[in-house]
């Protein structure tokens, strides 16, 4: 199944993506979110769906795509998995699984215009496969456990003020991953069955030039790895999004000039939709 949110932010409507049909689950959850998702939300919209009792919402097709799952408790990413990214970056593959947090208020509809922050002279792009979490997880015994704990998957960009993630982050990355809207999310959440996340392609351009071309095959650390280890350090909670990594491709690299006002960016993931955003100067407003 493929869910999305759509309308006004803050007021989106969760809808099931059936075709060219956008099917209103008001119905069923008031949201796409934790409770949704801890309550067996997805088999009970399934039964929805089956049953033919969800009506059409009109005007779909207009409505601004919000995040595909309302604001997660926690936003957990997973650092130079992919081996030519961490060379781009000046570092060797990790040897241990390297994790940060974003804000959970970064995310942001896959369509949204970003701020560059005022100050910033280094936002960058990564393309990056998110998965959502759907059942509580905590230590779990092993790495086939996993699975049974992911929701779904969606597309991430993990939106990086590089100076402000190095020079002066005092040894901890948050401070320049966590600005408002550096987490473009979405456009759908599409459940495991529908996708083999394991090995797909995920890409990037910028102003329509390509930047990021690789496959999710290529992480060091795969996606049931990654949420086995995390479970061994802290508690997942549904709802809960992780960034697996980006691979090659960004400004950091010293091959490509960073984000400016103007510049549009675009990731598509096979099976997963495609997100396109415009980067514009703080709003006066925000000032």
């Amino acid at each position: 199944m493929r869910f999305a949110r759509l309308g006004p932010h803050g007021h989106e409507v969760p809808v099931v993506v059936d075709g060219d049909r956008f099917l209103d689950l008001s119905s069923v959850t008031a949201d796409i979110d934790g409770a949704f998702l801890a309550g067996d939300g997805i088999a009970r919209a399934r039964a929805a769906v089956a049953s033919d009792s969800l009506p059409v919402l009109e005007g779909a097709a207009s409505l601004r795509v919000g995040a595909p799952v309302a604001r997660p408790s926690a936003v957990y990413c997973i650092g130079m998995n992919y081996a030519a990214h961490a060379a781009e970056s000046g570092s060797a593959p990790p040897e241990h699984m390297v994790m940060f947090m974003k804000a959970p208020n970064t995310v942001t509809g896959p369509d949204d215009d970003v701020e560059i922050p005022v100050g910033s002279t280094k936002t960058d792009w990564e393309v990056e496969l998110a998965l959502v979490i759907g059942r509580r997880a905590q230590r779990l015994d092993s790495v086939d456990d996993a699975a049974a704990h992911i929701a779904g998957y969606t597309i991430g960009n993990d939106l990086s003020e590089r100076d402000w993630q190095m020079a002066v982050s005092g040894g901890q990355w948050s401070k320049g991953k966590s600005a408002p809207g550096f987490l473009p999310l979405g456009p759908w959440l599409v459940t495991p069955d529908e996708v083999d996340a394991a090995d797909v392609p995920l890409r990037s351009w910028v102003n329509g030039q390509p930047r990021q071309h690789s496959r999710t095959s290529d992480l060091i650390f795969g996606i049931d790895h990654i949420v086995w280890e995390l479970s061994q350090y802290l508690t997942l909670e549904p709802g809960d999004v992780i960034l697996t990594g980006t691979p090659e491709g960004v400004a950091l690299s010293g091959r490509f000039p960073y984000l400016r006002v103007g510049d549009i960016v675009e990731m598509q993931i096979e099976g997963l939709g495609r997100q396109r955003q415009q980067y514009i100067a703080v709003r006066e407003e925000n000032d």
